[in-house]
């Protein structure tokens, strides 16, 4: 049984070897990332998937990504193509994941995909999640390491509210840089199925969508990243009872960027509504958030944020 409250380490190889330890018994640790704070758990290994699972009340149909140290861990994962590795020359290790074949005799736990032939892989750009790959010998299922359908966490604070009583450890690496989950493309179709910090504009050739109704990626089910509160989304000014978070010209309680910079906008996202949801207000206003660039990550996050849950 993990404590009420899980412990929070500073990053470093104490926190390394403790981290790596529970991950080769089975358990399953927050650690950061570039884009959010991951729960890891070994990718190979059933149960501890299924430690993922539990803690985050996530739906077994929703698969997991698994992290790579290197190309020649994620060669024993999936079949790369000549387009898959020329996404991986250019934006490995960093914040964009792959959907791609299982290969000949994957070590990947069949929960990690929801039973799919497919696999989301990635190499992280972040000097935790590289160091827990490699201290724990393993590749790394890790969806974010919060509640699922809640505010994705961009602190070690976020994390320890989230699953307290849940998680037996925490490494505390800071902030995220990126603060907003990768995005997730699948090379064969030239699909993005996921925005994120990788934008549509480096992406040529790629167009965004899936198949309706089906989920074969992470972060596609309608309502994600919520509050606990309703969420208003293009709002220029806040009405009673609302906390509004603004962006550029519009000013509220909190901004993502009081200069309209998206960059900083997205690394602000998660902790501006999380900031929201402990308010005293019942509800939460958003101003509006433009589509190009990132703001179309954003944009896609706040409306899975705002869609009412079942």
């Amino acid at each position: 049984m993990s404590p009420a409250n899980p412990r929070i380490l500073p990053y470093g190889e104490a926190a390394l070897g403790e981290a790596a330890a529970l991950i080769r018994s089975g358990a399953c640790v927050a650690v950061p990332t570039e884009t959010v704070y991951g729960l890891a758990a070994d990718a190979t290994d059933s149960d501890a998937v299924a430690g993922i699972y539990a803690a985050k009340g996530r739906p077994s149909f929703n698969p997991l990504i698994v992290h790579v140290a290197d190309m020649d861990q994620a060669e024993t994962i999936a079949r790369l193509d000549a387009e898959a590795r020329a996404l991986a020359a250019r934006f490995w290790p960093g914040p964009l994941t792959m959907v791609l074949p299982l290969a000949e005799g994957s070590p990947v736990a069949s929960l990690v995909t929801a039973g799919l032939p497919t696999v989301a892989l990635r190499m992280p750009d972040h000097r935790a999640m590289q160091g827990l790959i490699h201290a724990s010998g393993r590749p790394l299922a890790a969806p974010s390491a919060n509640a699922s359908g809640g505010i994705s966490p961009t602190r070690a604070a976020h994390v320890a509210a989230s699953l307290a009583g849940r998680i037996p450890l925490v490494i505390d690496d800071g902030a995220t840089s990126a603060g907003l989950e990768s995005t997730i493309v699948e090379s064969a179709t030239h699909r993005i199925l996921r925005p994120g910090p990788i934008t549509a504009e480096q992406l040529p050739g790629y167009g965004s969508g899936s198949t309706p109704g089906a989920v074969t990626a992470p972060g596609q089910l309608a309502s994600h990243y919520a509050p606990s509160k309703p969420v208003r989304l293009n709002a220029l000014t806040a009405a009673d009872g609302e906390w509004l978070i603004g962006f550029g010209d519009v000013e509220g309680d909190d901004t993502l960027s009081a200069t309209g910079d998206l960059r900083e906008a997205a690394a602000r996202l998660f902790d501006a509504l999380h900031r929201a949801d402990a308010s005293d207000r019942p509800a939460i206003a958003i101003a509006p958030v433009p589509q190009h660039g990132l703001g179309a990550a954003i944009r896609d996050r706040l409306a899975r944020a705002a869609h009412p849950r079942n």
